[in-house]
């Protein structure tokens, strides 16, 4: 009777178990406060701190967060973004491998009444998407342009000069704004023959750089060097949209014997240790600064409005259009940083210490 009673006792644990296991998934016993931050991947430095800004900022105001990355593996971040919606997030902030791949996922985490916020990078097709936080990235390609322009004077005397332009990864909706942002500043400075494009490599998809990859880059740039320089042209500058990138095409200069005072004036974008590095030793000329601890700090009070009920601070309703509607933006303005002034806006402000740039 004692060895029926324990097995009976046994079966009603078990299927006490399996009935909160359940209730639990469908949605009971949820963390009222579960945030999920899908960040793309861990190679680049910027996300590393993009996903640790907001985790802190987001944690400090009570919410768990659930921060994963899908290391440039769109169904691993799919499969992540699903299950941090069973899990119960009341909100997901997403900064996508390819925005045009999560259209149903995200359609169905409206229907389940998650929040969609877009974190740097548009998400595109899909209406459930709520708002966007990011910097202004039109604004972020003209000045890597005019830096460039900036550069060639400064570095390289008189015109005309010869560059070489690249550009991101083409399934990033960013990729567009920054090429069309560099672009206001140089066609008009390529049509009147100020600027020549030596490789005539000159469209968006011509020069573009799949998953922003520094080792794509380089190639590119071997055999640009190799078709197009190799008679003594002389190459003056680079447009780069990516401190990675600028540091893929530097090899290939490197390589090419084009060091010192023949190395051309290279851009570049976020502000990494490494990068900000070859601007002090003179081999990258420049790079964006975009500070993540202000677009974490924008997404988290997003967060906080959306779930009070209340609406977020907007600044831009016009530009992002993600082909279902125009997304709500929240736009941060980039700095351009040079030698010139890298110790106050990267080093004074805290952005890098200096134990990351020895």
């Amino acid at each position: 009777m004692r060895q029926k009673g324990f097995k009976k006792a046994v079966a009603l644990l078990a299927l006490t178990t399996l009935v909160m296991t359940l209730f639990t998934g469908c949605g009971g016993g949820k963390d009222d406060k579960y945030i999920g931050i899908s960040m793309p991947t861990q190679s680049s430095e910027r996300w590393i701190k993009d996903g640790a800004a907001m985790k802190e900022v987001l944690e400090e105001k009570g919410y768990t967060v659930d921060l994963q990355y899908a290391e440039d593996d769109i169904p691993t971040q799919k499969s992540q973004i699903e299950n941090m919606i069973t899990k119960g997030a009341k909100v997901l902030v997403i900064a996508a491998i390819d925005g045009s791949t999560l259209s149903d996922t995200l359609d169905e985490a409206a229907k389940e009444g998650v929040k969609i916020i877009s974190y740097d990078r548009l998400l595109v097709n899909s209406d459930a998407v709520s708002y966007y936080a990011t910097f202004d990235n039109r604004r972020v390609g003209q000045l890597q342009a005019e830096s460039l322009v900036e550069g060639l004077k400064t570095m390289k005397g008189e015109g005309p000069y010869n560059i070489e332009l690249f550009a991101g990864s083409p399934d990033d909706t960013n990729s567009f704004y920054f090429f069309q942002g560099a672009m206001d500043i140089l066609q008009p400075l390529m049509d009147d023959g100020t600027i020549n494009v030596v490789s005539g490599q000159v469209t968006q998809e011509e020069v573009g750089t799949l998953r922003w990859d520094g080792a794509v880059a380089q190639a590119r740039m071997d055999a640009i060097l190799a078709a197009s320089y190799s008679d003594g042209t002389v190459i003056h500058g680079v447009l780069s949209p990516y401190d990675g990138i600028s540091r893929g095409i530097l090899s290939s200069l490197t390589a090419f014997g084009l060091t010192g005072e023949t190395t051309p004036v290279v851009t570049g974008q976020d502000a990494e240790a490494a990068s900000i590095k070859l601007i002090i030793s003179g081999d990258q000329y420049s790079t964006i600064l975009k500070d993540t601890r202000l677009l974490a700090k924008v997404a988290a009070n997003m967060v906080d409005a959306v779930l009070s009920g209340t609406e977020p601070e907007i600044n831009d309703t016009e530009t992002y259009d993600n082909n279902v509607k125009i997304v709500p933006s929240y736009l941060l303005e980039p700095f351009i940083v040079t030698v010139d002034n890298y110790q106050e806006l990267v080093m004074d402000s805290g952005y890098l210490k200096a134990d990351d740039i020895k």
